[in-house]
């Protein structure tokens, strides 16, 4: 089964049009027939994407880490739910058992899980699909400095390639399915 790893908040304080974006990804993930990886958490946009995935039929695998059980409310609806140690553990853990990677809006441990798929994709140290749903530009700020960091030579331009960035959640879905 074509396993998805979505990246996104589980920060209370985002607008209800970022719980709805993640409650589609859910949705859309579900009705391709496919499986929902995540973050564990039953908060915010992370419970919303697990929430919606489930209703939908999907199969959920959460990677928690132990420190956050309690902080992020861990899922306990989660079909699959693997108790971690570390932050690098729950991203090898969300690695391992994902076909492709979505970052939807997000804050500090969003983009830290994006720009390791990111580079370690780039690096051809994976193979996966790495894809953005940016419908309202939350990233291109972002985007913006990194191309600036590519005209200044720190940053291969063909690495700003890799990526694939969207703003429909059927742009995002489509740019994900298997080869």
């Amino acid at each position: 089964m074509h396993a998805v790893c979505v990246y996104c908040a589980s920060n209370s304080n985002v607008p209800r049009s970022h719980l709805d974006l993640a409650d589609a990804v859910g949705a859309g993930i579900a009705a391709r027939g496919w499986s929902l990886v995540w973050g564990g958490s039953s908060a915010a946009m992370m419970g919303s994407v697990a929430r919606a995935a489930r209703r939908g039929g999907a199969t959920t695998v959460g990677v928690i880490p132990r420190g956050l059980v309690a902080l992020e409310v861990a899922d306990p609806d989660a079909d699959e739910l693997v108790v971690v140690d570390t932050m690098r553990e729950r991203k090898r853990g969300m690695d391992e058992r994902s076909d492709a990677f979505l970052a939807l809006p997000g804050g500090l441990g969003t983009l830290e899980e994006l720009f390791e798929v990111w580079t370690s994709g780039y690096l051809g140290m994976h193979a996966k699909p790495v894809v953005v749903l940016d419908p309202d530009d939350h990233y291109a700020g972002l985007f913006e400095w990194c191309r600036g960091l590519a005209a200044k030579g720190f940053v291969n331009p063909a690495s700003l390639d890799f990526l694939t960035v969207t703003r429909t959640v059927d742009e995002a879905l489509d740019a994900l399915r298997p080869a």
